[in-house]
């Protein structure tokens, strides 16, 4: 009977010692977050405006941008299209 006493124990301090270490490992993670964004804060990119170039088929570029149109209501746009 004294051998499942050690076994639970071992057990329960094994299980507590996982639990302090990944407590270790979720709080440094978080320091060192908050470390890179204050020192090396994230670029603020420029967007650039599109433009359409011309292609050689208007009629496709027309019937492209319809069904684009359709399948997201309205809300996608055509910007480019280029052959693979």
């Amino acid at each position: 009977m004294e051998n499942i006493g050690v076994a639970l124990m071992l057990m329960v301090v094994g299980m507590a010692t996982v639990f302090v270490i990944l407590l270790i490992v979720i709080y440094l993670g978080k320091f060192l977050i908050s470390m890179v964004n204050k020192f090396a804060p994230e670029e603020v990119v420029k967007k650039k405006v599109a433009t359409v170039a011309p292609t050689a088929d208007a009629g496709a570029m027309d019937a492209i941008k319809a069904a684009v149109d359709i399948l997201t209501a309205g809300k996608g746009q055509v910007v480019k299209i280029e052959k693979l």
